[in-house]
């Protein structure tokens, strides 16, 4: 497996991946199939494009098959700078429980370290996802709150976990 960060030519394999995932687990993302199926792969290029805020890191099999996916975003406002966000985060059926998850995170977090005034790291996660939140806590996550009904999908409601993981405590 081979995990970095992905660029404008990369669009496609992510796109499929992201669409895929919004398919597979719709409960764990704010967006929809529905509203990213129809977007352009220059708009897809434009998300993915890193900069010195933004990055997405793609973890591939040993056959060249995108299999795991995870933005990172760091605040840019002066006040909350210090704080950066994990999104997206997504591995294929197929590759789960084969530590793809633990190295796509180990990988986000080790960058988010690299970052100039970066303090600490926040996600968002399903309460109902045992495994998504036993592997952020592995990691070094806390639990700080949860928010009921933070997602609503075709009529049910899904509570999410609010994890914080301070980078130098």
């Amino acid at each position: 497996m081979k995990i970095r960060v992905l660029s404008e030519a990369d669009a496609g394999d992510y796109q499929a991946l992201r669409l895929r995932a919004l398919q597979t687990n719709p409960e764990s993302f704010g967006s929809t199939y529905e509203r990213e199926a129809v977007f352009a792969i220059e708009m897809v290029q434009e998300r993915i494009r890193p900069d010195e805020n933004k990055f997405v890191l793609g973890a591939y099999n040993t056959d060249g098959s995108l299999v795991g996916i995870v933005t990172f975003i760091r605040e840019t406002l002066l006040k909350s700078q210090h704080k950066g966000n994990i999104y997206g985060m997504y591995v294929a059926p197929e590759t789960r429980g084969q530590g793809v998850g633990k190295a796509l995170m180990l990988e986000v977090i080790q960058q988010a370290k690299k970052t100039e005034g970066l303090e600490q790291v926040i996600l968002q996660v399903v309460s109902t996802n045992g495994s998504a939140k036993k592997l952020y806590k592995s990691l070094g996550f806390e639990t700080y709150g949860v928010e009921p009904r933070a997602i609503k999908d075709r009529g049910l409601y899904f509570d999410e976990d609010l994890m914080v993981l301070f980078l130098h405590k």
